[in-house]
């Protein structure tokens, strides 16, 4: 089960937390994949919610196809408790401009969130695995667009955030971060 570790209430009431455990057990109305560009969920969060939720995820992502670097596509949540998943693509350390990417990954997903009337999202620390986006710096870009496009959106859906971390160390770096 899902613990919360931190909560935080922001601006116009919009609740953030962080939450360890398991990504695709969260019961929120949409949950962000760390996807690649081309939504081919194999490894990592991706291939974790493909076997979750179902092969219709990747069915539905081949439909959708090549997604550029800082952007995000929504398609079915397909078994998983949360009706969508958000496929947002973070940068890979070193390709440049790294930073920017990962705000806009962030923030276009809040965004889709927002045009399909979520009201609860959970979402991982994009770029940090496999993709190799120092930890302590993805934390810092993830809190602070969330912040950030809370602040600038007011009258949206979206009420509930929550940063869903699966090991220790992540909870530990978010948790002095937030």
């Amino acid at each position: 089960m899902n613990q919360v570790i931190r909560k935080q209430e922001m601006k116009n009431k919009k609740i953030l937390e962080i939450v360890q455990g398991d990504i695709t057990e969260e019961k929120v109305d949409a949950v962000v994949n760390a996807a690649n560009s081309h939504l081919k969920h194999g490894g990592g969060v991706a291939g974790a919610i493909v076997r979750k939720g179902g092969w219709i995820i990747q069915e539905e992502s081949d439909k959708i196809g090549f997604v550029p670097t800082g952007q995000a596509a929504i398609t079915t949540g397909g078994n998983l408790p949360a009706k969508y998943v958000i496929h947002a693509v973070g940068p890979r350390w070193g390709e440049g401009n790294e930073n920017e990417k990962l705000k806009n990954a962030v923030q276009n997903s809040l965004k889709l969130a927002e045009e399909h009337n979520i009201t609860s999202l959970s979402m991982p620390a994009i770029s940090s695995g496999i993709f190799g986006f120092p930890k302590e710096q993805c934390a810092e870009i993830i809190l602070s667009s969330i912040r950030e496009y809370a602040d600038q959106n007011s009258e949206g859906s979206l009420r509930e955030i929550r940063i869903c971390l699966f090991d220790q160390e992540m909870v530990k770096i978010f948790e002095e971060i937030f």
